[in-house]
């Protein structure tokens, strides 16, 4: 499975170069969906308000979505994609044109990864959780995926006294390097969070995420590995998610700009969510627009090629009218993005003293069109 070209993203332009590309540049929207949301259960304080999907239906119901630029899906081994559906996956994606983008272990929910998994300081389930990596990366081999993507939601602690969160964090690092090396030239996509499940994750925010990428990497020993690192590859990369990152508080624009400077923005995910609150999975635009519309500016920048990967929790709508909503969400932001004055822009950011409040000006009479005062009047 040949691996996606990240350095292009690290490019950094100024002045004539950043106009021109930003005028010549748009972004690609190629959306995925996650098939663990399509008919989501109950939670902790209500049941499900609708009816359970075979997997089957789950297909079907992304294949009708193609049309409308649904090209992909992603899926957790084993409970939703495993050795005994696998084949069905196969014959969808024949079908349809359509791919499984990535294939994910799941880590967090089984009970033997109570205390952790691949930090775990327990030998026997954090080898469980090494061995569940490596049969995920088969797979993603198997389905000639784009990468896996880890989220260690299940790794980290509550009572911080007396945590050995060095040998943690290290643990978790060298865990993932192990099946890597095991199963060599597939891409890892780091998901960070700051809490939930548990109530502080391991290598919680965007920045941290990075110093995971560079341990991981240096722990890696198998001849391929070290290769493709060695040319330039990113083995390690990362899946931001709008959500936790706002959890964490984090400024979009500026978190996504830090992955992209370092080349390791392999995917994205997209939602909305309020600030300090529970892991919602709100639809895109529905919370903070304006932080998503910088993001997409940002993603311009530099030039982003990959998906756009819808993982939202639609529990009161149609799975159909959630995802075309999201997808439709992020279509207009994005051409939004393509008709501001760029030159305005670049001019304001890089002489700023010159142009004490022109972006806020561009933008209100972008949102809001003619507002009786013309930008020559400021």
């Amino acid at each position: 499975m040949p691996l996606r070209d990240l350095r292009g993203q690290m490019k950094i332009r100024t002045g004539d170069e950043l106009l021109k590309h930003l005028s010549s540049f748009s972004l690609d929207l190629k959306f995925s969906a996650g098939v663990w949301y399509f008919a989501p259960g109950g939670g902790r304080f209500h049941d499900r308000y609708v009816e359970p999907m075979e997997m089957e239906q789950v297909l079907e119901t992304a294949a009708a979505l193609k049309g409308y630029g649904l090209q992909a899906v992603e899926c957790h081994y084993p409970n939703e994609i495993n050795a005994d559906n696998i084949d069905m996956f196969k014959a969808w994606a024949n079908d349809t044109g359509m791919r499984v983008l990535t294939v994910v272990p799941n880590l967090f929910y089984p009970a033997q990864f109570e205390w952790g998994s691949l930090s775990n300081p327990d030998d026997a389930p954090r080898q469980a959780a090494i061995d569940r990596v490596i049969e995920t990366l088969r797979i993603n081999v198997e389905l000639d995926t784009d990468f896996s993507i880890v989220w260690p939601g299940g790794d980290g602690f509550e009572n911080t006294f007396g945590q050995n969160h060095a040998y943690a964090r290290t643990r978790f690092a060298e865990g993932l390097a192990e099946a890597m090396d095991v199963v060599p030239g597939v891409r890892i996509c780091i998901e960070t969070k700051p809490y939930e499940p548990r109530g502080h994750i391991l290598y919680p925010t965007t920045s941290e995420g990075l110093i995971l990428c560079a341990k991981a990497e240096a722990a890696m020993k198998s001849e391929a590995n070290r290769a493709a690192i060695a040319d330039g590859t990113a083995m390690m990369a990362m899946n931001p998610e709008i959500g936790h990152m706002a959890m964490a508080g984090e400024d979009l624009a500026y978190a996504f700009s830090l992955v992209l400077e370092y080349g390791r923005l392999g995917h994205t995910h997209w939602n909305s969510q309020p600030l300090g609150n529970y892991d919602q999975d709100l639809n895109m635009g529905v919370v903070s627009p304006e932080q998503a519309e910088a993001a997409l500016f940002a993603l311009k920048m530099h030039a982003y090629g990959g998906y756009f990967g819808i993982d939202i929790n639609p529990e009161r709508m149609p799975i159909t009218r959630a995802l075309l909503n999201n997808m439709d969400a992020v279509k207009g932001m994005n051409a939004w993005i393509d008709q501001l004055d760029n030159a305005r822009i670049v001019e304001a950011v890089e002489k700023p003293a010159d142009h004490r409040g022109v972006i806020e000006a561009l933008l209100i009479r972008a949102r809001y069109g003619n507002t009786g005062a013309k930008l020559s009047d400021l």
